[in-house]
């Protein structure tokens, strides 16, 4: 392959490994899709193909869609068993994050619903909130109609938005406060100022210290309440299991604060939150080891700063 090939495709990578990754919700898997890709790309006869980025797009698409097929058929990725992948902010899998649809659809929260959608009710999804492509282009990439896509979307954009009921979405000032507060009651066995800190309609969802077959759920204030103090209540055995006293930083993860948890400079678990007017609306806990190389990765490039919680 010519240099301006290599050129050209290493131009798109990270557009592609974008879309691979909110399509697929794993790095790991997203970068796997991106070379295999590429290797399409270098088998191709390329004098024939019109729009590059158009042939790319669609390629990587349909491999990330045998993926989720696949795994869905080897019952790999059943609902309820599998969290995204988190990513720090500033990863560029992370992009693009100009429009707040760009920006919602790579939460954790609208990952971990993606996951519920068909997979073409998801490529759908991805491709025209996090991409603005036009239907008559998703048609093309998908081999569908107009119509289908417009169908698809429509699904999609209702099921998202049937468990996405929230109010207003705090500024990060406010989210600071608000998860400053609910860890400082959370560690202090304040359990009414605990409950007072979450919705009416909270949720959490986590996977167990990565031990567990299937995710963790909890919906009510006082159950969420109860797997939070029990969570963030330090014994010998906890710190046993992460290999040493944690240091506990805040973070954004997948563009909301975080508690990224370290141990030794090593990141052992992070819980993300979502605040809504003023309130933890929903968490989502991992700690399964291959969940968090790459987030681990990202955190040894940067200066942590203080805890919030220095010797847990």
């Amino acid at each position: 392959m010519d240099s301006a090939a290599v050129d050209q495709f290493e131009a798109g990578r990270g557009r592609l490994a974008s879309l691979a990754y909110r399509l697929l919700g794993s790095a790991a898997d997203a970068e796997d899709a991106v070379q295999d890709t590429f290797l399409r790309w270098q088998a191709a006869d390329r004098e024939r193909i019109e729009v590059p980025e158009a042939w790319l797009t669609k390629v990587a698409t349909n491999l990330c869609l045998d993926r989720l097929r696949s795994a869905q058929a080897r019952h790999e990725r059943t609902a309820g068993a599998w969290l995204p992948e988190p990513l720090l902010d500033g990863d560029p899998m992370l992009g693009p994050a100009d429009t707040f649809e760009q920006r919602e659809s790579v939460t954790l929260a609208v990952l971990t619903l993606l996951e519920r959608l068909s997979p073409a009710e998801r490529a759908v999804y991805v491709l025209r909130e996090a991409f603005s492509y036009s239907h008559a282009e998703i048609a093309a990439i998908l081999d569908i109609t107009e119509s289908a896509s417009q169908q698809h979307a429509h699904r999609a954009r209702t099921r998202v938005a049937a468990e996405r009921r929230r109010g207003g979405a705090a500024d990060p000032a406010s989210a600071h406060r608000v998860v400053e507060e609910f860890l400082a009651a959370a560690t202090s066995g304040r359990t009414d100022r605990l409950v007072a800190l979450l919705t009416d309609d909270v949720t959490a969802v986590s996977d167990g210290a990565g031990l567990a077959r299937r995710l963790l759920r909890y919906r009510s204030r006082e159950r969420v309440a109860s797997f939070v103090r029990a969570g963030f209540t330090s014994t010998p055995a906890k710190r046993r299991l992460a290999g040493g006293s944690l240091a506990m930083h805040l973070a954004r993860v997948n563009g909301t604060l975080a508690v990224v948890a370290v141990v030794g400079g090593r990141v052992v678990g992070t819980v993300a939150f979502e605040v809504s007017d003023g309130k933890v609306a929903s968490l989502y806990g991992i700690a399964a080891t291959d969940r968090l190389a790459r987030l681990d990765e990202a955190w040894q490039q940067r200066d942590p700063g203080v805890p919030v919680i220095d010797a847990w």
